[in-house]
């Protein structure tokens, strides 16, 4: 398994200092800091591959760091695992609409927070686990750039290979063309909208070669999802 980038915001120092020894025994290696201002700082000098974050902590709460984090172009998909003595179902909401993917309560088992972590990196970074990310008869080496669809090889311009990247992260999710673009291009990008779709076009022509089942679908009025249906 490949080294993985972990950003920790919390400021019990007891706490910390337990879960930075449990990840860096996982191989983690962990950048920590008590601060929710600091932590953005960090977080876009060097982009982690998973954010712990306390709910409260100094400076910045951990709602509104998870609220930045999502909103800056460069973490808008690192996930968040969300932190907090906080046990009431409304707050656990509000950290899940306010873009964490997981919710962890305190006490809780440092144990059970590494398995946890390990479940999110490997179902929205499955490259991190040392994995191909492969869907249906697609293969995606990470490493060496290369893609193949029953073992033979699809060569890729930049765009459509973080594209297809993107999808096979996330298989089975619909994207609208506005989150595509955020996702692919960056949010500050000024690339138009149709853009999307001519470079779906192009994914599509590369990949569906022949009689080959076309996996990516359109949602109509939605977007496009990576399916084994087809479209």
């Amino acid at each position: 398994m490949s080294r993985a980038n972990m950003l920790l915001v919390e400021d019990d120092a007891a706490l910390a200092e337990l879960l930075i020894w449990h990840f860096k025994k996982e191989n983690f290696d962990v950048v920590h800091t008590v601060d929710g201002e600091e932590a953005l700082i960090l977080a876009q000098e060097r982009v982690p591959d998973i954010v712990l974050l306390d709910w409260m902590v100094e400076n910045l709460s951990g709602i509104e760091v998870c609220r930045r984090l999502r909103r800056a172009s460069a973490t808008a998909n690192v996930p968040i695992i969300m932190l907090t003595a906080r046990g009431e179902e409304e707050d656990r909401v509000r950290g899940l609409e306010t873009g964490a993917d997981d919710y962890v309560t305190k006490p809780f088992s440092p144990r059970e927070l590494v398995a946890r972590v390990n479940a999110v990196l490997r179902r929205i970074r499955p490259a991190l686990a040392g994995e191909t990310l492969a869907f249906a008869d697609i293969e995606m080496d990470t490493v060496a750039h290369k893609v193949r669809r029953s073992g033979q090889v699809i060569p890729l311009g930049p765009t459509e290979y973080r594209l297809l990247k993107h999808f096979l992260e996330h298989p089975g999710w619909v994207f609208s063309r506005e989150r595509l673009l955020d996702s692919v291009w960056g949010r500050d990008s000024d690339i138009e909208l149709r853009t999307v779709d001519v470079h779906i076009r192009r994914l599509r022509k590369a990949i569906n070669v022949g009689d080959q089942n076309d996996i990516i679908r359109t949602v109509r009025s939605a977007g496009y999802a990576l399916d084994a249906g087809g479209d």
